[in-house]
């Protein structure tokens, strides 16, 4: 059996990926959510609208969110935007 991932909170912001939701023009105020950061150990922080209460009850088959979990929205056009940033492997 393999160990169950965990999200390591003691990484730190490393860098944005892709742009900032002001380039973007998804952010009209001083706010800069949403966001996309790779953390110095890898993992990726995503910042965006909570939608866990509204997806929890139309999951696909196999999907499921942990109690300490959230299902998280972002625009497509930042995840577009991010893809140079990603490494393919």
């Amino acid at each position: 059996m393999t160990k169950k991932w965990r999200a390591d909170f003691s990484a730190s912001f490393y860098r944005r990926l892709g742009k900032s939701a002001h380039e973007l023009g998804d952010t009209s105020g001083e706010a800069s959510c949403p966001d996309i950061w790779e953390l110095d150990n890898g993992d990726v922080a995503i910042i965006g609208q909570d939608g866990t209460s509204s997806y929890s009850t139309r999951l696909p088959a196999g999907v499921s969110i942990d109690p300490d979990e959230r299902l998280v929205i972002i625009p497509r056009n930042m995840m577009l935007a991010a893809k140079p940033d990603i490494p393919d492997a």
